[in-house]
């Protein structure tokens, strides 16, 4: 192939989306360190994140997709290992979702999900046993051991993302839409134990989303994160701060707790205003669209779904994050995927766009039924 052919292959799209959502996290960190009056420090830290996310991207697309194939469930147990080993460090913030060593510290809850949808392309890959309902308790099984272990940091946001990729990648894999509903159906008789698990905390934060201050009323401690958020993007108006100037005086006004992270799409609502907000969404729509174009033009099966769990992945927590901004889903503490800030998210988000990009290189027709069909058509 030559370097014409490559560079042609190569999702622009994809890349140049996930950079103005990198250059966005920027100017949403950047202003909730000013609202704070921070020093910057967390800024600085995420531009040298986003250097290194970049290098992981060029790295995962360098080599063909298909040796992980023999690592994927490797790959995957080794995560499940780092995922039991966070509670043999000391806890943070009361949360074992953290391993540092020295001065390095990572999340391997994001690491997981690299893992994971490489794992369950492995699995769904060549079987056919998916297609049947009692084929599917397999896989189920493989999702729910990171969402437990997950779920008992506790982190309930990033353990809602796993269910949700599960079923989208079931169902491009060619699972019938009848067990598919009749699977979700049965996940929904088990809520009520996954009630029971989750502490008190997480519980409080489903139960405020029914419990939301009106105008002029105080929230309660459980409602403050919620009502805060909402506040922020009403600040923002139409056209943000930034062409408007601060919308009023009182400092107490822009408080927003996790405001560079879990936030920081209210963050860039007020200061970007409904262009900004318009913007982002946009941009994880063409993320969706490039990634599903690649996956449909993908012939190699493991190839294939490791692209639409990719898509599934960055779908699915941009959805539940600016949902629970603006209180249509519990507030869990989910990052907003290459926006909010934190090094390890960014890292995992870098890897699965190199995984992408690595699949729109190789869409696999060299191990397809027709080997010489490229050749051919060229004749």
């Amino acid at each position: 192939m030559s370097f014409s052919e490559w560079v042609f292959r190569i999702p622009w799209s994809v890349i140049a989306a996930a950079a103005l959502l990198v250059a966005l996290g920027w100017l949403g960190i950047a202003r909730a360190e000013a609202l704070a009056e921070g020093s910057g420090r967390f800024l600085r830290q995420q531009v040298v994140f986003s250097f290194v996310a970049a290098a992981a991207l060029a790295a995962a697309a360098a080599f063909p997709y298909r040796i992980l194939i023999r690592w994927a469930f490797a790959a995957f147990a080794v995560s499940l290992v780092l995922l039991v080993a966070v509670y043999f460090f000391p806890p943070i913030n009361n949360a074992h979702r953290w391993i540092r060593l020295g001065p390095v510290g990572f999340q391997p809850s994001e690491l997981a999900k690299v893992a994971y949808v490489l794992a369950l392309a492995r699995y769904l890959m060549f079987r056919d046993s998916y297609r049947r309902f009692g084929g599917m308790l397999l896989p189920l099984v493989l999702t729910l051991v990171p969402v437990v272990l997950i779920l008992r940091e506790p982190d309930l946001g990033t353990a809602m993302v796993f269910l949700p990729v599960f079923f989208v990648v079931l169902f491009a894999a060619g699972a019938r839409r009848r067990d598919l509903a009749l699977l979700a159906l049965a996940g929904l008789a088990t809520v009520p134990l996954l009630w029971v698990q989750m502490s008190r905390e997480q519980r409080s934060r489903v139960t405020a989303l029914f419990e939301q201050a009106g105008p002029g009323e105080t929230p309660n401690d459980d409602t403050y994160h919620l009502r805060q958020a909402k506040q922020m993007l009403a600040l923002g108006q139409t056209w943000g701060s930034l062409v408007r100037g601060p919308a009023v005086d009182d400092p107490a006004a822009y408080r927003l707790p996790e405001a560079r992270s879990d936030f920081v799409f209210c963050v860039l609502g007020e200061r970007l205003g409904l262009p900004g907000l318009t913007l982002v969404l946009g941009l994880y729509t063409v993320i969706l669209w490039r990634g599903l174009a690649v996956a449909a033009a993908t012939g190699e099966p493991f190839g294939r779904l490791v692209a639409v769990g990719v898509v599934a992945m960055f779908a699915v927590q941009a959805v539940i994050n600016t949902a629970m901004t603006v209180g249509l889903l519990p507030v869990t503490g989910l990052s907003l995927p290459l926006v909010s800030y934190g090094g390890s998210g960014l890292l995992a988000h870098g890897l699965l766009l190199g995984l992408l990009t690595n699949v729109a290189l190789r869409p696999g027709y060299e191990v397809s039924r027709e080997p010489f069909r490229h050749r051919l058509e060229g004749v």
